[in-house]
């Protein structure tokens, strides 16, 4: 065996027991802390209704559409979609949509505060990653997929 298959073979062996057991965990906490993240500000849009509707109306600059109607659709989007992608199901869905539900969260403060661009920006690129490798195998999306090729 040769010098290259010495550090090659070890680093491949490495690399396929992360992807197994550590890519699953990794996907379904972002999953989760993401969700969490998402469904917490909704609830707070609920709880405080009247405030959300102000909000929405003086500071917000959400493009395209009426202040109520945005604050409906926002409200909405970070509460189902975080159970979708928590759960697993059509999960690039709901990681898309909670993709949008960022961006617009970001573009429609005039003023944003470093700590919460950075907080928005990670909850992008955990989102984006989901999008691009889906919910992982500990998902509903999975189960299906095992199913149908079964």
């Amino acid at each position: 065996m040769d010098l290259t298959s010495r550090i090659i073979l070890p680093y491949q062996k490495v690399s396929t027991l992360v992807n197994l057991y550590l890519q699953p965990v990794a996907l379904l906490m972002a999953r989760v802390y993401v969700g969490w993240v998402f469904f917490a500000a909704g609830l707070t849009k609920i709880k405080e209704w009247d405030t959300t509707l102000f909000l929405f109306e003086e500071e917000y600059q959400v493009p395209f559409i009426n202040f109520e109607l945005a604050a409906y659709l926002g409200t909405a989007g970070e509460l189902i979609l975080p159970i979708i992608l928590v759960l697993g199901i059509a999960s690039r869905i709901g990681a898309l949509g909670l993709s949008m539900v960022n961006i617009v969260a970001v573009i429609s403060l005039e003023e944003i505060a470093p700590a919460a661009l950075t907080s928005h920006f990670i909850w992008g690129v955990l989102l984006i990653q989901l999008v691009v490798f889906g919910a992982g195998k500990v998902s509903i999306d999975s189960f299906i997929k095992s199913k149908i090729k079964a």
